[in-house]
């Protein structure tokens, strides 16, 4: 199953949208359950009374050509280069943020001045800056500068130009009391480095784009280690485990009041001249990615003798081999001392995952795993739909079914208007709802009427609530959405989102002056109680925020109470509109992803498949609710303080593939998922 079958079955996966508060999209993959459990272990799988269990051991790979597989020598080869080799190309330093001279962004940076060719003998220096948040955003407050030999060339404090907001002294270490006799200005810091730099500088730090975009300066030869270090799908290892890993330095220690940037600038010049001395080749069999893994075990686990034993099998094969695979999720499992237990209609062989006969039924595997699953620290249970249930024909009516009522929830009509009216006066009017996608005029009627389509649907059942029966250039007007057989449950539907456990305490603001910032609307919400965050969506193609925002609260009561405060008062000479929320960031862009694109059939091959979609969508309908309804039962049995996470795959198929959707939460007392704050943070609106 896939995404699309959430949403477009979002009615009947009652229990799974009330509980699962946490929701991410996932890439859907041909072999869903091989890249769930990953490559590079020997799977031994045995039945037992528990069903099928899993046996992991960590395989060393001893062929020197699988050293081509890792990110590091993918990048760089296997032979030494010179500290040339692996300063960022000007493409690079664009691609990731760094001030590049003649850049609108960068107007008014200053250069250092280093505009000596460099060679493989050019000097090295270490760069690190503690920033404090201002009203203007990021300030310096505290500059470090060492040279290639470790000595401290600079260490200043810095006294930002506008009033500091948050000292973020956990991580900075700078704090009020600190920065109160300090006279150095940022233009002093600027001289300073154009002064101690020689032409043929190359500076050396970890996400050295920000200290660069803090000082407002641009240098143009830098070897930033966040990416030197290189690993897969844009991650980044973090200063500190690299100091410990590969240095066997302990910085950034909790025990210190923030971190050092004397210290951090001096990790990153030792770990850019670790890898110039040693070569990628040596880097690479370090294994960095095991490491890490066995490093977050530790955090997570309480069985010490097993990760002892584990880190002395991995030095071993260190020693004994060039190299070896990326821990697998069944390996993770095995060092915390787990042997999971699966129960599905899928078995795995010792060299990779094949379909098994299908002959268990979903209602067998839930008879099952409410007698194992109790007994199991950690168990996956699989329940299937039917191949007639995924065929290609049947996802892409489901799918143009689903774009065709996103866009219908989408679109309003409003009218009658006289033939002479102002069509910007009613884009005006209508874009105070919100973001509006499309605005044009329906003529086939006796009197003009306007169809608009908005980006969010928010916007659109605002406008609906607020506008229909109102008075619009010089027009008294109705607002309706379409009526199709689509959208007859319409209604019931929003209703369900309103009350989505992804939206609670969750509200929608339109209205807003685009020149507004995020800091200025934390001002003139300041008061209202309980407010936890605060997001200014963006829009992709220019970048700029919308004319609407969305605020989350403590609880849902004082959401309520939120919404009568702001509905009706005025910001900046605009006057406010509110109401609850009703898609989440996930489910936003979701619907971004679906009213974007078109269908690729012809309309009258796709009316036909969609005539014929009808029983069988009603026969999977019927599925979908027991599937739902056999998850409730199990997680019912579930203890409380479980980690539980539901996974939909995603389907590959002739008509593309429909990405994959994970909910996650964990079971408490009130037969719920708990949530967090920091969901709200992670929902990427834009």
């Amino acid at each position: 199953m896939s995404q699309l079958h959430f949403y477009k079955f979002y009615l009947q996966f009652r229990h799974l949208r009330k509980v699962f508060q946490h929701r991410f999209t996932l890439t859907p993959s041909t072999n869903f359950l091989a890249s769930l459990y990953g490559e590079g272990a020997n799977r031994k799988p045995r039945t037992t009374a528990q069903g099928i269990l899993f046996d992991m051991t960590f395989t060393a790979v001893s062929k020197s050509s699988d050293l081509q597989c890792d990110p590091i020598i993918q990048k760089y080869g296997l032979e030494k280069q010179g500290l040339t080799s692996y300063t960022l190309t000007l493409d690079e330093q664009k691609k990731n943020g760094y001030p590049i001279k003649g850049s609108p962004q960068c107007k008014g940076f200053i250069c250092t001045g280093c505009d000596q060719q460099r060679t493989d003998s050019s000097p090295l220096f270490g760069l690190d800056c503690e920033m404090c948040l201002t009203a203007k955003g990021n300030e310096v407050t505290r500059v470090s500068l060492v040279d290639a030999q470790g000595q401290c060339l600079l260490n200043e404090l810095v006294k930002p130009e506008t009033a500091v907001v948050n000292y973020r002294t956990r991580f900075s270490g700078i704090t009020k009391k600190m920065l109160l006799p300090v006279k150095t200005r940022l233009s002093d810091i600027q001289t300073r480095l154009k002064k101690l730099l020689p032409r043929d500088a190359v500076l050396v730090g970890h996400s050295l784009n920000c200290d660069l975009q803090a000082l407002e300066m641009i240098h143009p030869s830098v070897i930033d280690t966040s990416l030197l270090f290189a690993r897969n799908e844009g991650q980044r290892f973090k200063l500190k485990f690299l100091a410990k890993a590969i240095l066997g330095k302990e910085i950034q220690c909790e025990k210190k009041l923030g971190h050092d940037s004397t210290e951090d600038a001096r990790a990153a010049l030792e770990l850019a001249q670790f890898f110039i001395e040693q070569g990628p080749a040596k880097v690479a069999e370090l294994n960095l990615e095991m490491l890490l893994t066995t490093e977050k075990l530790a955090e997570v686990s309480g069985n010490k003798a097993a990760l002892q034993s584990q880190r002395c099998r991995i030095q071993k094969q260190l020693n004994d081999s060039p190299h070896l695979a990326k821990p697998c999720f069944l390996d993770c499992l095995h060092v915390t001392g787990q042997n999971p237990l699966l129960l599905g209609r899928q078995e795995l062989d010792s060299s990779d995952l094949r379909q098994s006969n299908l002959s268990t039924s979903n209602k067998q595997i839930l008879r099952k795993a409410l007698e194992d699953v109790p007994l199991s620290t950690f168990s996956i249970i699989q329940f299937s739909l039917g191949p007639e249930y995924i065929g290609s024909h049947l996802l892409a009516g489901l799918c143009e079914k689903v774009r065709s009522k996103l866009t219908d929830m989408l679109t309003i009509y409003a009218g009658p208007f006289e033939d002479s009216f102002c069509l910007k006066a009613v884009e005006k009017e209508f874009g105070k709802c919100g973001p509006i996608q499309s605005l044009t005029v329906v003529t086939e009627t006796y009197q003009p009427y306007v169809h608009i389509q908005y980006k969010v649907l928010e916007a659109a059942q605002l406008a609906v609530e607020i506008l229909n029966g109102a008075e619009v250039a010089g027009s008294c007007i109705k607002v309706t959405k379409p009526v199709t057989a689509a959208m007859l449950d319409c209604d019931v539907l929003i209703k369900e989102l309103e009350l989505d456990v992804e939206n609670e305490g969750v509200i929608y603001v339109a209205g807003l002056k685009k020149s507004l910032r995020e800091i200025d609307l934390y001002k003139e919400f300041s008061q209202l109680k309980d407010l936890e965050t605060l997001f200014l969506p963006k829009d992709l193609q220019n970048g700029k925020h919308r004319n609407c925002c969305f605020l989350k609260f403590q609880n849902s009561q004082s959401a309520v109470e939120a919404l009568e405060v702001i509905n009706g008062c005025t910001v900046k000479g605009r006057k406010l509109r509110s109401r609850h929320a009703l898609a989440s960031g996930h489910l936003w862009r979701w619907i971004s992803q679906m009213s974007d694109s078109n269908g690729k059939q012809g309309r009258h091959t796709l009316f036909e498949k969609l005539e014929q979609l009808s029983d069988s969508e009603q026969d999977l309908r019927k599925e979908v609710k027991k599937l739902d309804q056999h998850i409730e039962k199990l997680y019912r049995r579930l203890q409380n303080n479980t980690l539980c996470i539901v996974l939909f795959p995603g389907v590959h198929s002739m008509h593309g593939s429909q990405s994959g959707l994970g909910l996650m939460g964990i079971k408490d007392d009130r037969g719920r998922s708990a949530c967090s704050t920091a969901k709200f943070l992670s929902k990427g609106f834009c």
